[in-house]
């Protein structure tokens, strides 16, 4: 089997890092693969040994050159099928050239945008299958009009073992001017509305009197920065909430965190969600998207509704008087992240994807 994957990313996060992990995965399951990636892809350097990449100009959604560009690739590599990864133009542009060579395609898609009842089933018919990250998603593209029957959810991995780090409370303390009895919370996420940082924002005034020992990180960047980091300067954080903007050792941070909190209105998924299940750390976190997917309440976290800052607050109280519970919660996440959420679990998902339909 030959797959030719497309991916428009730059970066070696998220989405990217993502197939990164399925070319190893289904490499060691023989399967060959090509790679399209941006000519500074980092995706590029990080995929299975034997891989062979085509590093070609790709300029987003007006972008209409990338069809022949592509078109070209997939005469010359005749795989047995595409598997398009990411939007930026290289799913419409990706779907066409797939079409035109008569090459079956699918694509992933990874985000909970509605896009109009008009245009979605006209776009989805260039795929001949299409995965999603949660059932939720899947749930938002039936809505938009695609087809039920063409839709299959293949949840996001996590790298477990590179999570499985120690706590290292001293280090952690040091780098984040924290006193020795703390407890902290973190939030990772983009700084942008729909993450829901004013609801932790609004209940924590109460939690820190409740708490003297409470501390809160903000991970992330985003447009609201500025805003976010005036609001907590005000006196009612007390100096106890932090805004620490992106780290590139989220691994050897987040076994220290007492929990992650996620108050999304809107979510996918959450991959950072399976990387605290991953550390042992309990997730408490909004029923927003797929998060309950990942996010089993009283099994690896907590949940409430959107919104819902009454119910937030009584967690994260439950949370904090409760080690004991705080402590089992994280537990049972690491045996999720190992076992449903496993590299090896969405290496095989997408692999049946591509089986199903070259079976046809």
């Amino acid at each position: 089997m030959k797959i030719l994957h497309i991916e428009a990313g730059r970066f070696l996060y998220g989405g990217a890092q993502q197939v990164s992990w399925l070319i190893h995965g289904l490499a060691a399951k023989g399967v060959q693969n090509v790679l399209v990636c941006p000519e500074d892809g980092a995706i590029q350097h990080a995929v299975a040994e034997g891989t062979r990449v085509h590093a070609i100009p790709m300029k987003g959604d007006l972008d209409v050159g990338l069809v022949l560009r592509l078109l070209s690739i997939i005469r010359a590599e005749a795989p047995d099928l595409i598997h398009i990864h990411s939007r930026r133009g290289a799913d419409i542009f990706g779907g066409i050239a797939a079409r035109m060579a008569g090459v079956p395609c699918v694509l992933s898609r990874r985000v909970d945008n509605v896009e109009p009842r008009w245009w979605a089933p006209l776009k989805y018919r260039l795929y001949d299958r299409v995965i999603v990250i949660s059932e939720a998603i899947g749930r938002v593209l039936v809505e938009c009009g695609v087809d039920a029957r063409s839709i299959t959810a293949v949840r996001s991995a996590v790298d477990s073992d590179s999570y499985n780090l120690p706590i290292e409370r001293s280090w952690f303390q040091e780098e984040f001017s924290l006193p020795s009895d703390e407890m902290t919370f973190g939030i990772v996420a983009q700084l942008i509305p729909r993450k829901g940082h004013r609801y932790l924002l609004e209940v924590l005034p109460e939690l820190l009197v409740a708490y003297p020992n409470l501390h809160v990180l903000i991970f992330g960047q985003g447009p609201l920065e500025s805003e976010l980091t005036q609001a907590v300067q005000q006196p009612d954080f007390d100096g106890r909430v932090q805004m620490v903007g992106f780290r590139n050792d989220l691994r050897r941070v987040m076994p220290n965190l007492y929990a992650v909190i996620h108050p999304a209105e809107k979510e996918g998924l959450g991959v950072a969600l399976l990387q605290a299940s991953a550390c042992a750390v309990p997730v408490v976190a909004a029923r927003a998207g797929g998060i309950p997917e990942i996010v089993r309440h009283d099994e690896n976290g907590l949940t409430f509704d959107v919104g819902d800052v009454g119910t937030l607050k009584q967690h994260l109280a439950h949370l904090l008087s409760d080690r004991g519970l705080r402590d089992r919660l994280g537990v049972e996440g690491r045996r999720l992240a190992t076992s449903a959420f496993s590299i090896d679990a969405m290496v095989e998902g997408n692999l049946a994807v591509y089986k199903s339909r070259l079976e046809v």
